[in-house]
């Protein structure tokens, strides 16, 4: 018998969407499992053809996320929109949306996690538990605000800061005045000062919601920082007691809600002697999440694609006791991570872990992967983890 020929036009398929995701970064790396798991096509903007998605899904299209021109023709085509990180221009997202094609969250939910002033006005206006916070143009202003709240405090820049850049902790006049005048605001930034809050823990609460409403709540996670940087996040958080953690995935939920959130929402809390103090927003799969691929009925990038596409969303159900969750950082000095060649030695000292590698070029301080491990004792979980990141990193060598 002869053979049948194959072509795009005798083949069926079962399509559950086009997703396009602005963004070559780890997290639109991340969602490629996902989205080939429900059928889904990405699509991804990128820089270049090595940004870490890029190398890994299969349709790249090559421009900026400020480029309106580049935007438009990426989405053309696509079912939805959305993003692996949060600094489209409105006015640009807002130019998609009169196409047809649905960008999800939506500019009017995105401003919060792009504008932490806006975020802060918003969040304050409904009630909800932030910092003593001012915007402040100048000096004279912001030893205002210290004088009144107490000194130090915290400054950050309104627009474009992570992972502790544009914050800064300043503890007398003096360090306001070289930080507002050896600093240049991005375009449309202000300066947001803000009380340093004394906290016991920091802890995030991670939610997705769709179109329609429909919302799941993730376990309350325990992060810790370093240098402004996650380091590590053990779920669910083991000193937190139930009624604190189901009010910060009640915070959680009435952020999504109020702001018309679609997708994965991260809530980023301070656990304080007085109660719950909301610090940041992100509108994406975010740092805090990461665990959920590994220790989670539906990870959260499932959950994101779900919740864009208007699918019904999967359960956040962990699927042991606990899942720790460390970053592999760039170290700083003239050596090398190791990476790959410290592959073969982790994954034979340890067979139970998971390690997530990224593709990225080592630079110092750059998030490179992460590791992820379950089980049932924290402490345990906790130095397998470290061991394995730091071994991957180069910071040891035994």
């Amino acid at each position: 018998m002869k053979g049948i020929p194959v072509s795009s036009s005798n083949v069926s398929r079962v399509r559950s969407g086009v997703v396009g995701i602005v963004g070559g970064g780890q997290l639109a790396r991340m969602t490629a499992p996902a989205a080939i798991a429900l059928g889904v096509e990405l699509r991804v903007l990128a820089l270049s053809v090595d940004e870490s998605a890029a190398q890994v899904i299969p349709d790249v299209r090559l421009g900026a996320h400020d480029d309106l021109q580049a935007l438009l023709a990426f989405a053309e085509g696509c079912d939805v929109v959305t993003f692996d990180h949060e600094h489209v221009p409105a006015a640009y997202l807002e130019a998609i949306e009169r196409t047809g094609v649905a960008v999800r969250p939506g500019p009017k939910a995105l401003v919060h996690a792009q504008d932490k002033a806006l975020m802060r006005e918003a969040l304050s206006a409904a009630g909800l538990p932030v910092p003593q916070w001012r915007v402040v143009d100048d000096v004279d202003q912001l030893v205002g605000f210290a004088d009144g709240v107490g000194w130090p405090i915290i400054l950050k820049t309104s627009r474009g800061g992570y992972d502790g850049r544009g914050v800064w902790v300043l503890r007398s006049p003096d360090d306001a005045s070289d930080v507002m005048s050896g600093s240049v605001l991005s375009t449309g930034a202000v300066w947001l000062a803000e009380e340093l809050v004394d906290f016991t823990q920091e802890i995030a609460a991670q939610v997705a919601r769709s179109p329609h409403g429909q919302a799941v709540a993730y376990p309350i996670v325990r992060t810790v920082q370093s240098d402004g940087m996650c380091a590590d996040v053990v779920a669910p958080c083991p000193d937190l007691s139930e009624e604190r953690a189901i009010e910060a995935q009640e915070i959680a939920l009435r952020i999504a809600e109020l702001l018309d959130v679609t997708g994965m929402l991260a809530v980023e809390m301070f656990d304080t002697p007085a109660g719950l103090i909301i610090n940041e927003l992100a509108m994406r799969p975010h740092n805090s999440g990461h665990w959920s691929i590994d220790g989670a009925v539906t990870s959260q990038f499932e959950n994101h694609l779900r919740a864009v596409l208007d699918l019904p969303l999967g359960a956040p159900d962990l699927l042991a006791p606990y899942a720790v969750m460390v970053n592999i950082v760039g170290q700083e000095g003239d050596g090398l991570s190791p990476l790959h060649t410290a592959l073969r030695h982790v994954l034979a000292r340890d067979p139970g872990l998971r390690v997530h590698l990224y593709g990225k070029e080592i630079r110092p301080r750059r998030k490179l992967g992460h590791v992820t491990i379950v089980g049932d004792d924290v402490r345990v979980l906790l130095e397998r983890a470290h061991h394995a990141a730091d071994y991957l990193s180069g910071a040891i060598d035994e």
